[in-house]
């Protein structure tokens, strides 16, 4: 479906979401970030490059940062999915 096929109200509400979308997508980078630098980067700086280790302990933060991110938001949507068939089991 195109942007000119919908209404005022679909096109406000689609707005609205892309627009939560990207705050939520910003909230989870900067999060990331904050937690993975903590993590791995000692608070004094010795050299201006990250060293081998702080390299793998970034990498290693991000990927399991965003493994968790994924499994959580596929739990949450197959728990969305069971209250939709409930509600509709109950005629909500």
């Amino acid at each position: 479906m195109s942007m000119p096929e919908l209404n005022a109200a679909q096109q406000a509400k689609l707005q609205l979401m892309q627009e939560m979308e990207i705050e939520m997508m910003s909230d989870l980078y900067s999060r990331m970030t904050q937690a993975c630098h903590k993590k791995c980067i000692p608070p004094k700086y010795a050299d201006s490059e990250l060293g081998k280790g702080e390299s793998v302990c970034i990498d290693r933060c991000v990927a399991k940062y965003l493994e968790v991110h994924e499994r959580i938001g596929k739990k949450l949507t197959a728990m969305s999915a069971q209250d939709e068939d409930l509600k509709k089991k109950m005629g909500v």
